[in-house]
């Protein structure tokens, strides 16, 4: 199942996405929800918002094989864990924005859990019942910044640099689907998830022993090999199997 959220006049709404038309949902779909009826609506009809509004997002620094091979770096012996601030999260088709401060600004192509319920130290084997479903994200990082700084903060989190999107897909197997980054129509990264070091549910139980995690927050996965350049002007395009491509352009500030 895909779950969408979007704007229907003035009022965020959650539906069901299917074939390009929106089936609309009463209640919460963290606790259950049933569709409320009425005429479904085209998908190019309405605005997709970000399908969620995160208390946090947690990512991590290395978790592909391949990335790592790219890299010239080893394989690490446990997550390495940053966080980007909610303010940086937007939606399908909205638009990144190019700080005058950053010189190179990248993309990430990830793929991303929503949490269902509240986590803290969950199992692995347990992990699958607390994620709502997955999504497309796109860790934008200003690369210069990262390595001037010699940490990571500033450089993921300017505002508009967490794209996340357009659906999360509640029905998928989060370790064997292929993953691709498109840059104006370019391929730049194709890869697969069962090149994860670390596998999802490993990842998510790694991160609900750090911290909690809420309904709504994101836990995403790391980027495998092929991260380049954005620039202005430019169109990025995230696509996870099973779930579907989350796009964005490209603009200077101002």
């Amino acid at each position: 199942m895909k779950l969408i959220r979007y704007l229907s006049g003035k009022a965020p709404l959650y539906g069901v996405l299917e074939k390009g038309e929106i089936t609309g949902i009463e209640g919460d779909i963290f606790n259950g929800f049933k569709p409320f009826g009425g005429d479904a609506v085209r998908i190019d009809r309405v605005q997709v918002l970000p399908p969620v509004q995160p208390s946090k997002v947690i990512a991590v620094g290395l978790n592909y094989r391949d990335h790592a091979e790219e890299l010239g770096q080893a394989v690490p012996d446990e997550p390495v864990l940053f966080m980007k601030p909610a303010t940086s999260v937007i939606g399908h088709n909205n638009e990144i924005v190019y700080p005058p401060s950053a010189a190179r600004v990248d993309y990430e192509a990830e793929l991303a859990a929503v949490v269902r319920k509240k986590a803290r130290h969950v199992k692995e084997e347990d992990a699958a019942e607390y994620i709502l479903g997955y999504t497309c994200l796109n860790d934008v990082t200003a690369r210069d910044l990262q390595q001037k700084d010699g940490q990571w903060t500033r450089a993921k989190s300017f505002d508009t640099f967490c794209p996340i999107g357009p659906v999360i897909e509640t029905d998928m197997n989060p370790d064997t689907a292929n993953i691709y980054a498109r840059v104006n129509g370019t391929l730049r990264q194709s890869s697969n998830t069962k090149n994860f070091i670390f596998s999802m549910f490993r990842l998510f139980s790694f991160v609900s022993h750090i911290m909690t995690l809420l309904p709504g927050d994101i836990v995403t996965t790391g980027t495998p090999s092929g991260i380049g350049a954005l620039q202005p002007g430019d169109t990025v395009e995230i696509e996870v199997e099973g779930i579907g491509v989350l796009k964005n352009s490209v603009v200077a500030e101002g």
